[in-house]
C-alpha cells in the first residue's frame, strides 16, 4: 500500500505542477498565444483552458470527494487527447504530439493509483433503517 501511495502522490504532484505551470504560461507567454493561433484555437480558449487547468490541479491535490477527482481526471484526459489530435492535424513534428501522450500516461498512472488507494480504504456503512409498523 505504501508503494501505491508514493506512486499516487508523485504522479499526481507532477501532473498538478505541470498543469499549473502550463496554465501560467498560457496567460503570460506570447509564444503560447502564437501556438494556440497556429493550432486554430480562438484567443479566449487559452484563458478558459488555463482556468480549467488550475481548478483541476487544485481538485487533484485537495481533499475533495471522489466525484470531483473523477471529473478532474476526465477534464485532463480530454485536453491531452485533443492536444494530440490538434498537433497531428496541424502537421506539427512528432515531438509536439508526444508530450500530450506522455502526460496522458502520467495521468493514467495517477488515476489507477488513486483507485487502488480508494479500494484499500474502509467504506462507510450506512446506518440500518428502523422499520415502522403501520396499523398494528
Amino acid at each position: 500500500m505504501k508503494k501505491i501511495k508514493i506512486t499516487y502522490w508523485l504522479t499526481t504532484a507532477l501532473l498538478a505542477l505541470f498543469m499549473a505551470f502550463s496554465a501560467y504560461g498560457y496567460l503570460t507567454q506570447a509564444e503560447m498565444k502564437a501556438a494556440f493561433g497556429h493550432l486554430g484555437f480562438p484567443d479566449y480558449f487559452r484563458a478558459e483552458l488555463a482556468v480549467a487547468k488550475l481548478l483541476g490541479a487544485v481538485a487533484l491535490l485537495a481533499p475533495v470527494g471522489p466525484r470531483v477527482k473523477e471529473w478532474a481526471y476526465a477534464g485532463f484526459a480530454i485536453p491531452f487527447v485533443s492536444a494530440f489530435v490538434a498537433h497531428a492535424a496541424s502537421g506539427d513534428p512528432v515531438t509536439n504530439r508526444a508530450w500530450p501522450v506522455a502526460f496522458l500516461g502520467l495521468l493514467a498512472v495517477s488515476y489507477l493509483a488513486y483507485h487502488k488507494l480508494q479500494a484499500g480504504r474502509p467504506q462507510s456503512v450506512p446506518a440500518p433503517r428502523a422499520e415502522v409498523a403501520v396499523g398494528a
